[in-house]
């Protein structure tokens, strides 16, 4: 415990603070935490590791604890991998400017999270450095998110093209059309909510995938462009959105575009899982494993 002391943590947090603040979609955990030693020298306890965890830096366990009261501050959010600084972390930021403020003020907002409990949850003292660090089940979640990654990475256009397609017959739709390999005018897929299209909106869907970009609202204003005032858009994408993208896919009154990336599918197939036929589940198997419930 001596090693590590509250400005210590406090200037750890601020480094990750600034690192994210320059990206507003966030930035997965193990990038910031490679981040670190790059602009903060690391002493030699730092930089070692802990016999409970081997095979994670002793600072990466650091500061992955000390990033709990940030969390329940609201100033950081956690999700599939990434990390996000919140508006009201960008605002402490700037107004906590030393370090160990820094730091004490984002205790005191987590211990007021915490006095509104009804289990026990750890002290602020334990928030400077872990006394028996293991793998946590942020850890764990990562890394499970990866391996869906990588399997959905495997996966050639077309056979993603397909799952999306499987999703949405799950989900209650029945698929009109399916885009066959060549030239498709935009459009992927085509669905109704029912089997004769006679009720509610048709569906078009554009499907992207293994893009090296995330989408810009170019693509989108194309897509738009094919979508009828009484059609709804979905636009799939594995690479993601830039921010201008969703922004002019929120901002259209007429034409109804929902933009789905990665995240959101996986999101998408979890919740449907169970109505997705046995081939269909091929395409991306998942198992569910059960954790002791935490707040990291």
């Amino acid at each position: 415990m001596a090693e590590i002391t509250r400005p210590r943590t406090g200037i750890f947090l601020r480094e990750v603070f600034r690192i994210l603040i320059n990206k507003p979609e966030g930035m997965p955990a193990k990038e910031v935490l490679a981040e670190l030693p790059k602009a903060i020298p690391l002493t030699e306890y730092e930089s070692g590791y802990y016999p409970s965890a081997p095979n994670s830096p002793r600072i990466d366990k650091i500061v992955r604890f000390a990033t709990i009261g940030v969390v329940h501050a609201g100033w950081m959010v956690k999700t599939k991998g990434k990390w996000f600084v919140t508006e009201e972390g960008k605002q402490a930021y700037k107004k906590f400017t030393d370090p160990e403020e820094f730091f004490r003020e984002s205790t005191r907002l987590y211990n007021e999270w915490r006095d509104g409990r009804p289990q026990e949850e750890p002290d602020v003292e334990e928030l400077i450095e872990p006394e028996k660090p293991q793998y946590t089940v942020e850890e764990l979640e990562e890394l499970a998110w990866e391996q869906i990654q990588q399997v959905l990475k495997g996966i050639n256009p077309y056979e993603f093209q397909d799952l999306v397609a499987d999703l949405l017959k799950a989900m209650g739709y029945y698929i009109y059309w399916v885009a066959p390999p060549g030239r498709d005018g935009g459009i992927d897929i085509i669905a109704y909510s029912d089997p004769l299209g006679a009720h509610g909106p048709r569906v078009k869907v554009q499907v992207k995938h293994k893009l090296e970009s995330s989408i810009t609202v170019e693509p989108i204003r194309a897509f738009m462009s094919v979508i009828g005032t009484d059609e709804i858009g979905l636009f799939v994408s594995s690479g993601g959105f830039t921010s201008n993208a969703h922004e002019e896919a929120r901002s259209q009154d007429k034409r109804k575009v929902t933009l789905i990336d990665n995240e959101a599918l996986v999101g998408l197939w979890i919740e449907y899982y169970s109505k997705l036929s046995q081939e269909a589940r091929q395409r991306l198997p998942l198992k569910p494993i059960y954790f002791p419930a935490t707040d990291e």
